[in-house]
């Protein structure tokens, strides 16, 4: 099994035809206070599976942070995994979409698959704090 792609974004589908369309690749979200809550983002994955590894395979993907206390309730998922005749592998797109993230802290976070027991893949999220605008460059106040 190797993973080609295990980012979070902005949003990402799936489709029928094994396409899979990312918006917005990020690892960094600033917030000026906390907890800090982030709107709608998804997590995109593609894996590839060679023949030998054809079944039931068992999705987890967690949030935790970096004293490893997860920050929400795991996402779980079976996928049968079938090899197209006369093909030497086969693509899975998966996407998940989180409606609302809350973070309790600033710092780093991480994205982990684990897929039968095993982690599989991790990408980090940088929680930042918001950069402030100087007096003298913010934007002048409108006219009503």
């Amino acid at each position: 099994m190797k993973v080609e792609i295990f980012n979070m974004c902005d949003f990402a589908q799936a489709d029928s035809v094994g396409k899979l369309n990312i918006l917005g690749i990020f690892s960094v979200i600033h917030a000026a206070q906390f907890p800090a809550t982030h709107g709608l983002c998804a997590l995109a994955i593609k894996l590839r599976f060679d023949k030998s590894e054809e079944g039931i395979k068992k999705f987890k993907i967690s949030l935790i942070d970096s004293d490893g206390k997860s920050i929400m309730p795991p996402t779980e998922a079976q996928v049968h995994v079938r090899i197209p005749p006369n093909e030497p592998h086969a693509n899975i797109q998966i996407v998940t979409l989180f409606p609302q993230l809350t973070f309790p802290h600033f710092g780093e976070y991480s994205v982990d698959l684990n897929i039968d027991g095993r982690q599989e893949a991790s990408t980090p999220i940088f929680l930042k704090q918001a950069p402030t605008i100087p007096p003298h460059l913010q934007p002048p106040p409108k006219m009503a």
